[in-house]
C-alpha cells in the first residue's frame, strides 16, 4: 500500500513538473507532451529534419526511445505496441525517405483501425514546396491512409496539435494520425501550455447507442431459431471481451470470430464455432450460410470473410453493431443498424437480453464441430507446419501473445492456436503486410515485458525486417521468433497450384540465408528443427532461454491451407481436407 501511495505521489509530482509553463523549443514541447500523454516508449530513426528533436532527447532520462534499424520496423513496432496494450503507439521519422518508409505501416494501421501518432520531420517552412533536399509532401501522400493529418507551421500550435492527435487516434473508430513538424518549428521557442481539455469542431463519435435499435435487435434475437454472431476486431478495440461473453451466455447464440477478432472471444467456449471465410472452419461457414439472423459485432464484412457477396448469408436478417456508421450497409444490406461503442451497446443489450430459440441450432452446430474439425495429414517422417503451431499452443496453454506475418503460417496460426484473452493476436488483417510480424512482436514485448511474446513468420516475410534482430540482441528483448520455413512463397504457391493449374512462377526462395547463422550474426541464439523430435527439443530450449531466440522450423514446400474458398465462390463451396 505504501508503495502504491509513493507511486501515485511520484506520478503526480512528475505531471506537475511537466505541466510547468516553461519557455521551451518545439522539440522540448514535443517530448513533454508525449510524456503527458503517457507514452512510455517511442520507436524511431533519426535524420536531418528531426535532429533538434533527437537533440532534446539527449540526457532526458524520463523519455524512452528505441532505435530501430529501419523506419518500417519502427512503425510496425509502434503498431504491435498499440494492439497489444490498447494504448496509442508512437513513432518518429525524418523527412523525405524517412517519412515515405512509414507509408506501408501507416496503411496497415489505418486498415485495421490501430491508434498511432506518427511524427515526421520536414524541411524548414521557408523552403517547403521548393523540392528541397529530402522534401516530400507526406501530408498529401498519406491523406487516404490517416484518420487525420497536421502540418505544424507555428510552434505555438504544437502542444494543442499533439493533444488533439492523441484524442483523435484513440477515440471513435481508432486509427493513425500524422503530425508533420518542419525543422524550424522544432527549433523555435514559446511558452509551453498543454491543454487539459480540447473541443474539436465537427469531431464527435457516437458512443451511446439508440435504445430503440438495441431493443429491435433483441427482439430479432428472441424470434431467431438459427442466429449467429460474427465478432470482429471492434470487440477488442472497445475492450468488450467480457460483455460479449455475457451477451452470448444470455442469448445462447453461436459465435464465429474473424481473423482480427479471434482473441475477442475465448476459443474454449462451447458456443465458439471458429473463424469464417476463405480459410474458415466448415462449422462457421455453413452456420453463416444457413442462419436466419446474423449479428455483426465490430466486423466490417471484409471480402475474405464474405467471399461472393451475392451468395453470402442468403437466409439471414442482418444486424450490424459498429462505432463507425460508414461501415453499416457498406458491403452488406443491413436491416438492424446499431451505431455506438461496442462495450456500450453490449452493456445495454445485456441488461435486457433473453435467450434465442436456438436449442436445436446449437445442437446442430456442435455436431458439425465434432464431425468436421480442422485437420491435416500428419507425418512422422517430416515436420508439418500445423504440428508446430499445435505444439506452440500446447506448451503455452494459449497464454502467449502471438504475432504473425502474412501468408500460410498466418492462417495455420489462426486455425491451430487457440486464444484465451484479448490483445493476444497481433496480425495484419486488412492490408496483409509482409514484414509486419517480427517488428510488431518487439512492440508487443515492450508493452508487455512480463508476457511471453512469440512471433510466427514465414521465411519470406522474415527477410523483410530481419535487421530488427539487432535491437532484440542489444536490449535483450526476449521475443521467441518462429520461422515456418518452407523455402517458397507458400500462399502464392498454393494459389498457383489450385487456381493457375500448377504454373509456378517466381516463388522459389532458394538463396535465403541460414536463419540460425543470421540470428547468431546479430548476437541472438539460433535453433533449427526438421523433425518432430527436434521440434520438441529446440522449442523447449527456446522457452527456457531468457533472451531472444530464433527457431527455424523446416517444413515441406507443398503443404496447403485448407479449408479454402476460391475467389468468386460462396462460403458453401469449400475445398476440404480429404
Amino acid at each position: 500500500m505504501d508503495t502504491q501511495i509513493t507511486n501515485i505521489l511520484s506520478k503526480k509530482e512528475m505531471r506537475e513538473k511537466l505541466l510547468k509553463p516553461d519557455y521551451l523549443s518545439g522539440s522540448e514541447i514535443l517530448l513533454r507532451s508525449l510524456l503527458l500523454e503517457g507514452v512510455d516508449c517511442v520507436f524511431g530513426y533519426p535524420g536531418g529534419s528531426v535532429l533538434y528533436i533527437y537533440d532534446a532527447m539527449h540526457g532526458n532520462k524520463d523519455f524512452r526511445h528505441l532505435l530501430t534499424r529501419h523506419e518500417q520496423g519502427a512503425i510496425h513496432a509502434a503498431d504491435g505496441y498499440a494492439r497489444a496494450t490498447g494504448k496509442v503507439g508512437v513513432c518518429i521519422a525524418t523527412s523525405g525517405p524517412g517519412a515515405t518508409n512509414l507509408i506501408t505501416g501507416i496503411a496497415t494501421a489505418y486498415t485495421d483501425s490501430v491508434p498511432l501518432v506518427i511524427i515526421t520531420g520536414n524541411v524548414p517552412t521557408s523552403v517547403i514546396g521548393t523540392d528541397a533536399f529530402q522534401e516530400a509532401d507526406i501530408i498529401g501522400i498519406t491523406m487516404p491512409i490517416t484518420k487525420h493529418s497536421y502540418q505544424v507551421r507555428d510552434v505555438k500550435d504544437l502542444s494543442t496539435v499533439i493533444r488533439e492527435a492523441f484524442h483523435i487516434a484513440s477515440t471513435g473508430r481508432k486509427g493513425p494520425v500524422l503530425i508533420d513538424i518542419p525543422k524550424d518549428v522544432s527549433a523555435d521557442k514559446t511558452t509551453f501550455i498543454y491543454p487539459e481539455e480540447i473541443n474539436i469542431r465537427g469531431y464527435h463519435s457516437t458512443i451511446e447507442p439508440n435504445r430503440q435499435q438495441v431493443e429491435k435487435l433483441l427482439g430479432a434475437v428472441q424470434e431467431a431459431e438459427r442466429p449467429v454472431i460474427l465478432a470482429g476486431a471492434g470487440v477488442v478495440h472497445s475492450g468488450a471481451h467480457y460483455e460479449l461473453i455475457e451477451f452470448v451466455n444470455k442469448t445462447q447464440i453461436p459465435v464465429a470470430t474473424t481473423l482480427l477478432g479471434l482473441d475477442g472471444f475465448p476459443s474454449a467456449h462451447d458456443l465458439w464455432i471458429g473463424m469464417p471465410g476463405m480459410h474458415g472452419t466448415y462449422t462457421a461457414n455453413t452456420a453463416i450460410q444457413n442462419c436466419d439472423l446474423l449479428i455483426s459485432i465490430g466486423a466490417r464484412f471484409d471480402d475474405r470473410v464474405t467471399m461472393n457477396l451475392k451468395g453470402f448469408a442468403p437466409q439471414a436478417k442482418i444486424a450490424h453493431i459498429d462505432i463507425d456508421p460508414a461501415e453499416i450497409g457498406k458491403n452488406i444490406k443491413t436491416q438492424i443498424p446499431c451505431v455506438g461503442d461496442i462495450k456500450s451497446v453490449l452493456t445495454l443489450a445485456n441488461s435486457l437480453a433473453k435467450p434465442a430459440q436456438s436449442e436445436a441450432w446449437i445442437e446442430e452446430t456442435s455436431e458439425k464441430k465434432r464431425k468436421f474439425p480442422l485437420k491435416y495429414k500428419d507425418d512422422d517422417q517430416v515436420l508439418k507446419p500445423q504440428y508446430v503451431i499445435e505444439m506452440i499452443h500446447e506448451t503455452t496453454k494459449g497464454e502467449a501473445i502471438i504475432t504473425t506475418d502474412v501468408g500460410q503460417h498466418q492462417m495455420w496460426a489462426a486455425q491451430f492456436y487457440k486464444f484465451n484473452h484479448p490483445r493476444s493476436l497481433i496480425t495484419s488483417g486488412g492490408l496483409g503486410t509482409m514484414g509486419f510480424g517480427f517488428p510488431s512482436a518487439i512492440g508487443a514485448q515492450i508493452g508487455n515485458p512480463d508476457r511471453l511474446v512469440i512471433s510466427i513468420n514465414g521465411d519470406g516475410g522474415m527477410q523483410m525486417c530481419a535487421q530488427e534482430l539487432a535491437i532484440c540482441a542489444i536490449h535483450n528483448i526476449p521475443v521467441k521468433v518462429v520461422i515456418i520455413n518452407n523455402q517458397v512463397l507458400g500462399m502464392v504457391r498454393q494459389w498457383q497450384e489450385i487456381i493457375y493449374e500448377e504454373r509456378y512462377s517466381q516463388i522459389d526462395l532458394a538463396g535465403s540465408p541460414d536463419f540460425v547463422k543470421l540470428a547468431e550474426a546479430y548476437g541472438v541464439k539460433g535453433l533449427r528443427a526438421q523433425t518432430k523430435e527436434e521440434a520438441q527439443l529446440v522449442w523447449k530450449e527456446a522457452l527456457e532461454t531468457p533472451g531472444p531466440v530464433v527457431i527455424d522450423f523446416v517444413v515441406p514446400k507443398n503443404e496447403t491451407v485448407l479449408p479454402m474458398v476460391l475467389q468468386g465462390k460462396t462460403l458453401s463451396e469449400m475445398i476440404m481436407e480429404e
